[in-house]
């Protein structure tokens, strides 16, 4: 059997700089593509504090998911990486934990915001908590165009 990366996604550019990080380090294996929905996302409208999650938003976000997937699994087949699809609902660096440790996964590779200061401190960060808690090594890519 062989590496077994786990890529974590958003749609961000983030997500897209580790991909091409993972691509980069690991020559052969299989990415793991996980995408994390977080229903608190949607749980409030901008009009009110009153939770709020529309019917159609778990579909609308499932589609995005496997259209990003698709570009992904192309990246990947194009290096020689072989891929897998986990869609899960919940909080994005608990699931990202939990499948590290359950899946036989032995590195993740993730993108990370580069929040700093007040903006890390009130939004937490999901790279920092993985790093923290994964059972298998972590490498984060940080896309540094963009000082936020």
């Amino acid at each position: 059997m062989g590496t077994r990366i786990l890529l974590p996604v958003d749609r961000s550019e983030h997500a897209q700089a580790a991909c091409d990080l993972a691509v980069e380090l690991f020559e052969d294996g299989t990415l793991v593509l996980l995408h994390v929905i977080d229903p608190a996302e949607a749980s409030f409208s901008a009009e009110t504090a009153i939770p709020n999650i529309p019917d159609s938003w778990y579909e609308r976000e499932k589609e995005r998911a496997d259209e990003h997937f698709e570009e992904l699994e192309r990246r990947a087949s194009e290096a020689g990486l072989t891929t897998e699809r986990r869609l899960e609902v919940g909080k994005p660096a608990q699931q990202i934990v939990e499948i590290a440790g359950e899946d036989d996964i032995d590195h993740v590779v993730m993108g990370s915001h580069g929040r700093q200061g007040v903006s890390r401190l009130l939004l937490g960060s999901v790279a920092e908590n993985v790093v923290r808690r994964s059972p298998v090594p972590v490498t984060v890519a940080r896309n540094d165009t963009d000082d936020e």
